[in-house]
């Protein structure tokens, strides 16, 4: 019988601003080093994605968010793990962005997105951010 691999569920945020939406560099120290991604991280045992994503977006960019439905989730299979993500549109309710816990941050136009290094499981969302424009969330305070 094969040995079952981990899986590990993730969170990440649309921050849409002015038609443009938030990404946040990798620091060096962390897997996949410099790569650019949406922002977002690891949902905690007994934690609530939502919850989760509001406070990965405090603790790495310095900002809390109103989180609106999930717009996508996505599938990617890592050379050491399955990663499930939840993709949620999300506003900043609160603070200016700020690279707490991420080596750098860019406000970009959808186009722009595939001339940045995104990370494998980020690529889907480039694609459709591209073929179906920017989602406007229906959010709901947190």
């Amino acid at each position: 019988m094969p040995e079952a691999r981990a899986r590990k569920l993730v969170v990440a945020g649309l921050v849409i601003r002015d038609g443009l939406v938030l990404i946040t560099q990798r620091r060096a120290d962390q897997p996949l080093p410099l790569q650019w991604e949406f922002p977002g991280g690891k949902v905690e045992p007994g934690e609530a994605p939502v919850a989760a994503l509001v406070r990965e977006l405090r603790e790495e960019i310095g900002v809390c968010v109103a989180v609106g439905r999930i717009w996508d989730v996505l599938f990617h299979a890592y050379p050491a793990f399955d990663l499930v993500m939840l993709v949620y549109g999300c506003r900043v309710v609160d603070g200016e962005p700020r690279a707490v816990e991420v080596a750098d941050l860019r406000w970009l136009p959808p186009a722009e997105l595939p001339a940045w290094d995104i990370l494998p499981a980020d690529r889907p969302l480039v694609q459709r951010l591209i073929d179906e424009g920017l989602p406007q969330p229906s959010v709901r305070p947190i």
